[in-house]
């Protein structure tokens, strides 16, 4: 079967437990994530570890969601954001990382590359500018807005953060952490309401969100007891 290959290659890494701390076991399985990656791309297409991801074996949902997140590009988006939903939550916190992954991947190879570049300059003018460069290039590459967005934000600048995530959410409407950042950006503005569905929409992508989850009871309690909306 499709699976036992792939279960084989899993089961030869470390186990990783819901609690563990998923940067430090990769870091610590560096050779074996490698070999697990190498082994993956000389045997599964994309679209085959995409239907894995509804396998009723949890350590084959386990496996092909960490593959993804390793070879998989935003072709692949949809079904590992199902993934959240699924009622493993190893496999859901595998599907949220692995998303990331898929979201940097989303333009061209040497586009990637220079995001990651921008985003290595820090709060600086010069990552803006070369973010504003990367979109004029690449208007369809969600996650650039995202990171512009995030550099609003931490400058001050939420109309403009709220603008870039409003973008995200169109090319992608998975991105659970563009919702939550628009929420974040609402509350700066004085908008509770729209920060409140902005939340929510965070909430039903990714469930296990649960600093929004505290935010939107809170909300809701101030909202019920007469909050205004800006």
């Amino acid at each position: 079967m499709a699976s036992s290959v792939l279960l084989t290659l899993y089961e030869r890494l470390p186990e990783l437990q819901p609690g563990d701390d998923e940067d430090l076991w990769a870091a610590g399985v560096r050779d074996a994530m490698r070999e697990f990656r190498d082994g993956i791309l000389a045997r599964y297409t994309e679209g085959t570890l995409q239907r894995l991801l509804t396998f009723e074996d949890v350590r084959t949902r386990r496996a092909a969601v960490l593959a993804l997140g390793l070879i998989g590009t935003m072709e692949s988006n949809a079904a590992v954001a199902a993934a959240l939903q699924d009622r493993d939550p190893l496999v859901r916190r595998l599907a949220a990382d692995a998303l990331w992954e898929l979201w940097f991947r989303g333009g061209t190879a040497e586009q990637n590359q220079r995001l990651r570049q921008a985003l290595r300059q820090g709060r600086t003018l010069q990552t803006r500018q070369s973010l504003d460069a990367l979109i004029r290039e690449a208007p369809h590459f969600a996650e650039a807005y995202n990171q512009r967005a995030i550099w609003f934000y931490q400058n001050g600048e939420y109309a403009r953060a709220v603008e870039d995530c409003e973008r995200v959410l169109q090319l992608n409407p998975h991105h659970y952490a563009a919702a939550a950042g628009m929420g974040q950006c609402l509350l700066k503005l004085g908008r509770p309401r729209a920060a409140l569905q902005a939340f929510r929409t965070a909430l039903a992508i990714n469930p296990d969100l649960d600093d929004v989850q505290e935010i939107i009871a809170v909300l809701e309690e101030t909202l019920e007891r007469g909050g205004s909306e800006g």
